[in-house]
């Protein structure tokens, strides 16, 4: 008998959006088919499938223990999210060469489903760092008698899903530094740098609106800068590890003596980049607007803006603003309906009242008889005598003018 050969083993996922990568979350169904393409006839005694989910650091430092003598320091540390099996052909046993239990896989392309759940406690975010990664993935392994095992592992992305229309991601952020330069005996005027952000959480692909004023007042000409670092910190054996990375930056104009740069929105768009990791122990993934001011011969003035990248991005009525306007323009649209194209003066004040309504006012009603008794006197006259009496009539003359300009305070100058 001619032994089969085994052409092909691969793995594909069910994937649950339109874009076809398979990317999950925390409680989610991961299913998909493990394809094995055979020519001829082959007997085997299982296929299995291994999914796993950990996050996973390592890095060295060196070390001296005297004068002629280093060593090298190993940082790991691990994480596991979850570890799933399952057998989708055979049995468990796999150390034995035996004949019995083998099952007989007929020359074609043959596919087994398999499909697991993912732990409902949150995950972190698919990574891949300098020090450290976090990764899932499925590995199928066919096992023949007499012959090695064919493996096969393929990855798939978590996300642990971060919605920035929270209260704590809409708030703005902002704040105000000042610096003053000293060059011997000699101090020259301070340079003041104030920025703001409308809120702390983005999404990937949006622009951040940078609000500034950057006074100097110095004697040197600085220039005003932004950028956005994402910060990776990597945790083993109660050491930490750090690494910053530059992610988009921008520069503003030169800035003279005495000038003053203002920031009215300048906008810095995020580019692609891994969401914020904020519940992994061993890993931590955070973002941060540095807005400075570079001074040539001295260190730079700067403001750092704490950021949260997210997944869920702004809802289009999160914010008060957007909701109220669109309120407003489905009322003006309402309005639109049912108002006349040309609409009639109002009526008179002598078409609405009376003579004999405004004199009948000023005697006390019967039906009123408990909140007159309740009210002095007088002050229930004045309200009956001016109930129905006219508006004042309009005057551009103010009858009572506000205090000429002269006396008012002047705002001192810088």
């Amino acid at each position: 008998m001619v032994l089969g050969k085994v052409k092909s083993l691969t793995i594909s996922f069910d994937c649950l959006n339109d874009s076809n990568v398979p990317v999950y979350s925390s409680g989610d169904t991961v299913s998909g088919r493990v394809s094995l393409e055979v020519t001829g006839e082959i007997r085997v005694k299982s296929l299995k499938i291994h999914a796993r989910g950990h996050a996973k650091v390592r890095w060295t430092e060196s070390r001296n223990a005297g004068s002629n003598t280093a060593y090298t320091q190993n940082y790991t540390e691990e994480v596991e999210y979850f570890n799933h099996k399952d057998i989708l052909i055979g049995h468990e046993r796999d150390d034995d060469n035996s004949e019995e239990g083998l099952h007989t896989i007929h020359s074609g392309r043959h596919e087994y489903a398999f499909s697991f759940e993912l732990p409902q406690t949150p995950l972190a975010t698919s990574f891949e760092g300098r020090h450290g990664s976090v990764r899932y993935w499925v590995k199928a392994e066919l096992h023949r008698p007499w012959f090695l095992p064919v493996k096969l592992k393929k990855e798939f992305t978590v996300f642990e899903h971060i919605d920035i229309n929270t209260p704590s991601l809409l708030s703005p952020q902002a704040g105000t530094k000042e610096k003053t330069l000293c060059c011997w005996f000699c101090t020259s005027g301070p340079i003041s740098l104030s920025a703001k952000i409308e809120r702390k959480g983005y999404t990937p692909g949006e622009s951040i609106q940078i609000f500034a004023e950057i006074e100097n007042c110095s004697s040197r000409v600085v220039v005003p800068k932004a950028a956005i670092y994402q910060t990776q910190a990597f945790y083993a054996k109660g050491k930490m590890k750090e690494v910053k990375q530059l992610v988009a930056n921008l520069r503003g104009e030169s800035l003279s003596s005495g000038k003053t740069e203002t920031w009215n929105g300048k906008q810095l768009k995020i580019p692609p980049v891994s969401p914020s990791i904020l519940d992994c122990s061993i890993i931590r993934v955070e973002y941060s607007l540095m807005v400075y001011v570079d001074i040539p011969g001295a260190m730079d003035l700067f403001l750092n803006l704490p950021l949260v990248i997210g997944t869920i991005p702004l809802h289009p009525f999160g914010s008060r603003t957007s909701s109220v306007s669109s309120q407003c323009s489905m009322n003006m649209n309402w309005l639109g309906l049912t108002l006349p194209e040309r609409p009639e003066a109002p009526p008179s004040y002598a078409e609405v009242v009376t003579e004999e309504q405004r004199q009948s006012s000023l005697a006390p009603l019967g039906a009123c008889d408990d909140f007159e008794r309740a009210l002095p006197g007088p002050l229930f006259a004045y309200i009956q005598e001016f109930r129905f009496l006219p508006p004042p009539l309009y005057s551009e003359i103010d009858p009572n003018p506000d205090q000429p300009a002269d006396d008012r305070p002047s705002c001192p100058s810088r």
